[in-house]
């Protein structure tokens, strides 16, 4: 880790994480890419035990607002995902796929939280690639804006009033 570098993990609260493509390429720029992406987010989200509340996936970079996992440390679980996904996804021509390391910022109120969401889902309209963010299939956008099930489970009031629901119609 550099010099200087200071995570707080087990901090109760989310974390948004960003991490790059190697050499900031747009290495992810395809819907097969960005599926697999998204398949394999949800299967170590699953396998950790940690909730994402949100995330957009960019031609060149990842943003996630996540939780903490509960079966390890953070820093494992996207160490995890980049590995992955990795092997997934990159050329055989390819020196490497991601960037080392990813940029962690704890989200402690519920207004950042909102904030960063809002940033995720904007981001693919600020450079250009949609109009709208509905309009951009690789985020949790579309979850919020309907309640929608996508690929990755996201948690959210949606998620949780669902989750109620079926409590109640069980017992």
């Amino acid at each position: 880790m550099p010099k200087g570098l200071k995570r707080y993990q087990q901090a109760r609260c989310f974390h948004f994480i960003t991490f790059s493509c190697y050499r900031r390429l747009p290495l992810l720029n395809d819907a097969w890419c960005y599926n697999n992406f998204e398949r394999v987010l949800e299967a170590i989200r699953q396998r950790y035990g940690f909730v994402v509340a949100g995330y957009v996936l960019m031609p060149e970079h990842v943003h996630l607002l996540v939780g903490e996992p509960v079966k390890a440390q953070l820093s494992v679980a996207i160490q995890v995902l980049k590995q992955v996904t990795s092997r997934k996804l990159k050329h055989r021509a390819m020196a490497r796929f991601w960037q080392p390391r990813y940029y962690d910022f704890n989200v402690w109120s519920a207004e950042k939280r909102i904030e960063k969401l809002r940033y995720m889902h904007r981001n693919p309209v600020k450079r250009g690639l949609v109009a709208r963010p509905e309009d951009w299939v690789w985020s949790s956008f579309q979850h919020y804006a309907t309640g929608e099930i996508g690929t990755v489970e996201i948690e959210s009031e949606w998620t949780a009033y669902a989750r109620e629901r079926a409590k109640r119609a069980i017992g």
